[in-house]
C-alpha cells in the first residue's frame, strides 16, 4: 500500500475546518498487524529488521492490542529528541545500519519511536473513507484503551505513541519553533485517507531556517546554483539550490553568472562572490543544507556580510524575545567556547537538561567574565528578569524556577555556568531521589569515586533498586536512586544513605570515610550522607561547571564506570555528539520512579534500627 502524501505550502490554512499536528522528521511507516506484524516504509521496504525494538514492544503489548486486530496504522518512525522534534541525523544513521550487533546496541541504548497519526483499519474495519475527525477520534480511543501515550514523550518507555490534533495553529507553531521542530501539518476535518494521493486537504508547513549567502557557481547539467559564506577570508560552501526561484529570476541569475564568470569548465561556471541571496532550508545535515529553497535576492548585503558566524547563529532559531549580548565573548579558553557557543549548547541540551530543572528552586553560579574572572552564587531572582522567568518564594528568597527554554537561555546570557538544584521539587513533600555524592580529595584520587560507585552499584543491584550514575563535572561521581514523589521523608532516606556510607567505610576503611573534618580525612574519599537533606543542593545532570576544561556533569552508562573513565573527557563541545552517538543514559530516569521498590529496603532498615 502506497501512503497518502501531503502537499508543501508556504501559507498555512486557518479556520474551524482545519486541525494541526506536529510534523516529525523520520521514516514514513505503515504498521499492519494481522497474522504477523509488518512495518513498511514509503518505498515498500520492511523496517522491522533495522528497528527491532518496535516489534519487541508490540509483542510485549500483544494482549492489550489483540482485541483490535487486524489493524493498519499510518505513522512516522523517529528518533524523538523532544515532544516537538525528531532528530533526522540519528534516524538516518539507524537506517543505514546493517550489523545485527550494532542495531541491537542502538535499539537498547537509544530506541526509536513509532508515532501514529492516522488509522486505516481497526478491528478488521476499514475506516479510510471516514472523515479525518472520525478517524482521529477512533485513534485517540484506541490509544486510551490500550494505555499508551496520546502525546509524544521522549522519556517514555512506550515506543508506540500517538500524534494528537490541535485546533489552534499559533499554539502549536509556537512550541514547534521554540523546540526547533520540523514543522506543522494542517488537515481538513473532512479529509479522507486516499492511497498514494497527494492532496491539498493535507498540507505541510515547514519551520524554515534562513541564511544570507553568496553565489559561487552554476552547474550546467542540472541548473543548480552553488552558494557559500565567508569564514574570515575563506569561502565555506554550504550547499546548492534550485527550487523556489521564478523562471525569470533564474534566467537573470544565470545570465549574470555567465557574463561575469571567472572560470568555466565542462561541468561548472564559476563566479567571484558578488550576488547575495537568502536561502531557506530545514537544517544542516552532513555539512549541507537540507531542502534548500531560494527566498529572495539580498541587494542590501555585500558578500562580506554573509559570514559563517551569522550562518551558525541563524541555524538555532533562538526565541526572538531572548536577547543575547556580546555573543563573541570568550568564556573558556581550552576548549575555546564563546558565549554564543554556550547559548547553542544550552539550546541543544535543553530537552535533556530542563526535565531536571523543572519545578526546582534554582541556585546558579554566575561568571560575568567567563572562566577568567571571579564568580558569585545567585539565589534571588533579580528585579530586571523578564516576565517569562518563573519564581517561587521560599524562606525569604525569591528563587528562579527554570521551567522553560527561554529562562534557560536568559540564564545563559547572564553567564550562569552552574545549575544547582535541591533533592525535591516545589510540589514534593519529601525527596524526589536519593543521591550519593562521591567526592574524592582531588581529581588525582578519582579512582576512589569509581571504586565507591561500583561498590554501591553491587548493593543496589542486590536490593533490586534502579540506579543511575553521572560525573560531577568536577572531581567525583554521583549515584542516583529515583523515588516516587511524596512517598518518603528525608528521615527515611537518611537511614539508607547512612547504611550505605557505613557499608563502604567498613569494607574499605583505608579508602573511604564519613569524617566531616577535612583535616582528618587524609586522602580518603568522603562519603557525604548528611548532604542528602532538605534545602541542600547538587549539580544538575548536564549542567556545565565553572572549570578550566569546560566540563559538564554528564550522565553515564554503568558500563562506562571503569578505570578508563576521565572527568575531562566530558566537555561542552562534545556532549551533544555523545548523546547522538550513544543516547541519553538518563532517558528512563523519570519512568523508573514509578516502579522503584524502596518500601522493602526501608522496612528492613527501620526494623534494624
Amino acid at each position: 500500500m502506497k501512503p497518502m502524501l501531503p502537499s508543501l505550502t508556504f501559507e498555512i490554512p486557518e479556520g474551524d475546518e482545519w486541525r494541526y499536528e506536529v510534523k516529525y522528521d523520520g521514516f514514513r511507516a505503515l504498521l499492519t498487524w494481522d497474522q504477523e506484524i509488518r512495518l513498511v516504509s514509503r518505498n515498500g521496504k520492511s523496517l522491522l529488521e533495522i528497528f527491532p525494538e518496535i516489534k519487541s514492544f508490540l509483542l510485549e503489548n500483544e494482549e492489550k492490542i489483540k482485541p483490535f486486530l487486524p489493524l493498519s496504522l499510518d505513522g512516522e518512525l523517529v528518533y524523538l529528541e523532544n515532544p516537538y522534534k525528531a532528530n533526522f541525523g540519528n534516524i538516518q544513521v539507524r537506517g543505514r545500519m546493517r550489523s545485527d550487533i550494532r542495531i541491537a546496541e542502538k535499539a537498547k541504548q537509544a530506541p526509536c519511536y513509532l508515532l501514529i497519526f492516522d488509522v486505516l483499519v481497526l478491528n478488521n474495519k476499514n475506516v479510510m473513507s471516514e472523515s479525518y475527525l472520525k478517524r482521529k477520534d477512533l485513534l485517540i480511543s484506541f490509544f486510551k484503551k490500550i494505555g499508551l501515550p496520546t502525546t509524544p514523550d521522549e522519556k517514555s518507555n512506550a515506543l508506540l505513541q500517538m500524534i494528537p490534533p490541535y485546533k489552534s495553529f499559533s499554539d502549536i507553531w509556537d512550541k514547534v519553533t521554540l523546540f526547533d521542530g520540523e514543522g506543522v501539518v494542517a488537515k481538513h476535518i473532512q479529509n479522507q485517507w486516499e492511497e498514494g494521493k497527494r492532496t491539498n486537504t493535507w498540507v505541510k508547513f515547514k519551520n524554515w531556517k534562513y541564511v544570507s549567502c553568496f553565489v559561487t557557481a552554476y552547474e550546467k547539467s542540472n541548473g543548480y546554483f552553488y552558494v557559500g559564506v565567508y569564514n574570515q577570508k575563506e569561502i565555506v560552501p554550504i550547499g546548492q539550490f534550485l527550487f523556489g526561484i521564478k523562471p525569470d529570476e533564474k534566467q537573470a541569475l544565470f545570465q549574470t553568472i555567465k557574463d561575469n564568470k571567472v572560470n568555466e569548465e565542462q561541468q561548472f561556471i564559476y563566479v567571484e562572490p558578488a550576488i547575495c541571496v537568502e536561502i531557506k532550508y530545514l537544517e544542516i545535515y552532513e555539512e549541507q543544507m537540507r531542502e534548500p529553497h531560494f527566498d529572495r535576492f539580498r541587494f542590501d548585503l555585500t558578500p562580506q556580510d554573509c559570514t559563517y558566524e551569522r550562518f551558525v547563529g541563524q541555524q538555532k532559531n533562538l526565541p526572538s524575545d531572548v536577547e543575547i549580548s556580546h555573543p563573541e565573548k570568550p568564556l573558556w579558553e581550552h576548549p575555546p567556547v564563546q558565549k554564543m557557543d554556550y547559548i547553542h549548547y544550552l539550546r541543544d541540551i535543553s530537552p535533556y537538561f530542563l526535565p531536571f530543572l523543572e519545578n526546582r528552586l534554582l541556585t546558579v553560579i554566575r561568571y560575568p567574565h567567563g572562566i577568567f574572572g571571579e564568580a558569585f552564587y545567585q539565589k534571588n531572582c533579580p528585579d530586571y528578569a523578564p516576565e517569562y522567568v518563573e519564581t517561587k518564594l521560599d524562606d525569604g528568597i525569591n528563587y528562579i524556577v527554570c521551567n522553560n527554554l527561554k529562562t534557560l537561555l536568559w540564564l545563559g546570557n547572564q553567564i550562569s555556568f552552574e545549575f544547582h538544584i535541591p533533592f525535591q521539587t516545589v510540589k514534593s513533600k519529601g525527596p524526589s531521589e536519593i543521591v550519593f555524592d562521591l567526592d574524592p580529595p582531588s581529581r588525582e584520587y578519582f579512582h576512589l569515586a569509581i571504586k565507591a560507585a561500583l561498590l554501591i552499584k553491587e548493593v543496589l543491584d542486590h536490593l533490586h533498586l534502579i540506579s543511575f550514575v553521572k560525573t560531577s563535572g568536577s572531581k567525583g561521581l554521583q549515584v542516583y536512586i529515583p523515588l516516587p514523589e511524596n512517598r518518603y521523608s528525608f528521615d527515611d532516606t537518611r537511614l539508607f544513605t547512612a547504611f550505605i556510607a557505613e557499608y563502604l567505610v567498613s569494607k574499605e576503611p583505608a579508602d573511604f570515610t564519613i569524617e566531616r573534618m577535612k583535616k582528618n580525612r587524609g586522602n580518603r574519599l568522603y562519603v557525604d550522607y548528611v548532604q542528602h537533606s532538605e534545602g541542600k543542593t547538587i549539580i544538575a545532570p548536564y549542567s556545565p561547571r565553572g572549570k578550566a576544561e569546560a566540563t559538564v556533569a554528564t550522565p553515564l552508562y554503568w558500563e562506562e564506570v571503569n578505570d578508563q573513565l576521565k572527568i575531562e573527557d566530558f566537555q561542552i563541545p562534545n556532549i551533544l555528539k555523545r548523546i547522538e552517538k550513544q543516547g541519553d543514559p538518563f532517558r528512563t530516569f523519570f519512568q523508573s520512579k514509578e516502579v522503584q521498590n524502596f518500601d522493602d529496603v526501608l522496612a528492613f532498615l527501620k526494623q534494624k534500627k
